[in-house]
This record gives C-alpha cells, structure tokens and sequence, in this order.
C-alpha cells in the first residue's frame, strides 16, 4: 500500500538548447518571418474575393501547420553524446 500512495517519479529533465549556439534562434525567427508571409498572401488573396480567399485561407491552414509541426521537431532525432 505504501508504494501506492507515494507520488510519482518526476519526469527526466531534458536540456533542448545545449550546444546549438544561434540555431534555434535562427529557426525560431524564420518561423515567424515565413508565418507573416503566409497571413500577408492570404489577406492580399481575400481582397481578390469570396473564392480565391477560401482557397487562400485553405492553403494557409496547411502551410501554418506545417510550420508548425517543423518547430515542434517531430521527426527530429537527436545525437547523444556520451
């Protein structure tokens, strides 16, 4: 019973931005610059009216998520340095 009622372990810490020097900054603002890009060709899109703008918005939703997922490392496998 005893073993039951203790907490959980704490997860193990990961330490993300060792070693990388400005790579993941330089990811991080072409995240944000591609991001603006695509809003600003969506809205220029939706001024050309009602069904290029769906399209646009479509195609944006695809394109954001893609950034997405790409910051997010999904398919990222790390080197581990012993």
């Amino acid at each position: 019973m005893v073993h039951l009622s203790s907490p959980p372990r704490l997860p193990v810490t990961v330490a993300l931005a060792d070693g990388d020097g400005l790579r993941r900054t330089r990811f991080r603002i072409w995240q944000w610059g591609m991001c603006m890009v695509t809003l600003l060709i969506t809205a220029w899109f939706m001024t050309l009216g009602p069904i290029p703008g769906i399209i646009a918005v479509v195609v944006a939703k695809h394109i954001l998520v893609a950034i997405l997922v790409a910051g997010l490392g999904i398919n990222i496998t790390q080197k581990v340095q012993r």
